[in-house]
């Protein structure tokens, strides 16, 4: 019995790289360096994610550069992210299920979790970017524990349960929204004529100061100076707005953006299309039905916006088709991706995305590091220097960057650092990080 029970603890183990699957590294690859298309924004300008008239420039290269982003790649990197998630989250169980690792199994993914969320909140507030996710993940996972037997059917229904949901507060919202905007006019008539404001007018004007407060210049001269100042200052002045994203977005967005996708992923990849194991026609499909549902809505949202004038309603009200736009067109990227995967051109590409796949803890975390080194005031204190479309000369670089040295590093090692401190952490041993030279 002894000799069994030990049998079956050294079985409990990190994946090895032998048992990974190059189609998911290689999607993996391409995500991670997707997702920096849109983070960039965040890392190098003040309020100019979604509006480009606060930050950045709105004509010109920087107006395309929007308008390009929004249309081929907003929510779609971080979707594809999560429905990624989701299916490592499920291999990963699967193995050590098929392992005998009972009780075990569930020990190993708790602490792989909590563990998750320490380092989200360590990415968050210590190293600097309020748009991280590892936080919001390790929460999900926990829903991904529940529901990662159910049949395929079944996973797609629930995520579907979640985007309506999640279109719906956001119809409702549009319309609140309208009604804000109502009592302001309101508010402005009131003001002229010297008369008092009730309780409702009176939260509709503070509510609207505080929206134009965060696209005015003061904002953004106020969020350039704070950025540019040493380490602490930044982490002072950055904390108030991680404390938003790790309560508010958990419930009005999370729950429809990020699990929704986590369980889809997990039931594509039970249906084979994850994994590439679909004929090429298969995926041609994907693309050629998906792209145009996908692009239309989205054009439909970007021309809601612009002709609105940039207007907050113009921008709640595209909001309200905003999952069906970019669900659409993560399928039609997947058939994409899938294709390359399948086709025999660009070899030398496709391992090099693989291994930056096969490290995304340690690139994402990278991402993060290197702009805060270039766009705070730890290093060149570039922030709100560069135009929108200048920023993307960034992410080239850091593209070429990990392109190059993911697959040297692998060379070398078994894992990528963050890679390897996790699985330390939640196997609680100490898998190979070296590999083993072979003889030639």
């Amino acid at each position: 019995m002894e000799l069994m029970e030990e049998m079956q603890v050294t079985a409990i183990k990190p994946t090895d790289h032998t048992e990974r699957i190059t189609a998911l590294d290689i999607l993996r690859g391409f995500v991670l360096c997707g997702i920096l298309l849109m983070n960039i924004i965040g890392f190098g300008l003040a309020g100019a994610y979604a509006d480009p008239n606060v930050s950045g420039g709105a004509t010109g290269l920087n107006l395309y550069a929007w308008m390009t982003t929004n249309l081929f790649f907003e929510g779609t990197m971080r979707a594809m992210f999560s429905m990624l998630f989701g299916v490592g989250t499920y291999i990963l169980l699967e193995r050590l299920d098929h392992r005998k690792a009972g009780m075990e199994a569930a020990e190993i993914f708790m602490r792989r979790m909590v563990w998750l969320l320490f380092f989200g909140l360590v990415h968050g507030y210590l190293l600097l970017w309020t748009g991280e996710i590892l936080y919001d993940y390790a929460f999900m996972g926990f829903f991904v524990f529940v529901f990662r037997k159910l049949p395929p059917k079944k996973l797609i229904l629930i995520a579907l349960v979640l985007f309506t949901a999640g279109t719906l507060w956001s119809y409702f919202q549009y319309k609140s929204d309208i009604k804000l905007v109502e009592n302001v006019a309101i508010v402005k008539q009131k003001e002229a004529a010297s008369e008092t404001l009730n309780k409702e007018l009176k939260e509709a004007k503070g509510k609207w100061e505080e929206i134009e407060y965060h696209k005015s210049p003061e904002y953004v001269q106020d969020a350039n100076e704070n950025m540019r100042k040493g380490y602490f200052n930044v982490v002072a002045f950055l904390a108030p707005f991680n404390m938003v994203t790790d309560t508010l977005w958990l419930y009005r967005y999370d729950l429809w953006d990020i699990l929704s996708m986590m369980l889809v992923g997990i039931a594509l990849y039970k249906l084979k299309i994850l994994n590439g194991h679909k004929p090429v026609r298969f995926y041609a499909i994907m693309v050629l039905v998906c792209y145009p549902i996908g692009l239309l809505v989205n054009y439909y949202e970007i021309k809601t916006i612009m002709n609105s004038s940039y207007s907050y309603l113009g921008f709640s009200k595209a909001n309200i088709t905003y999952d069906v736009g970019r669900v659409t067109m993560v399928f039609g990227h997947l058939g994409v991706i899938m294709l390359f995967t399948k086709t025999h051109i660009l070899a030398g590409l496709k391992r090099s995305l693989a291994a930056v796949g096969k490290m995304a803890l340690t690139n994402y975390i990278m991402h993060s590091l290197i702009c805060m080194v270039l766009f705070t005031g730890v290093g060149f204190g570039l922030y709100g220097k560069l135009q929108r479309y200048e920023l993307y000369y960034v992410v080239f670089a850091i593209w070429i960057f990990q392109l190059i040295i993911s697959p040297i590093w692998l060379r070398y090692f078994a894992f990528g650092p963050l890679e390897w401190v996790w699985r330390k952490l939640s196997y609680r041993n100490n898998p190979p990080f070296k590999k083993r030279s072979q003889a030639i």
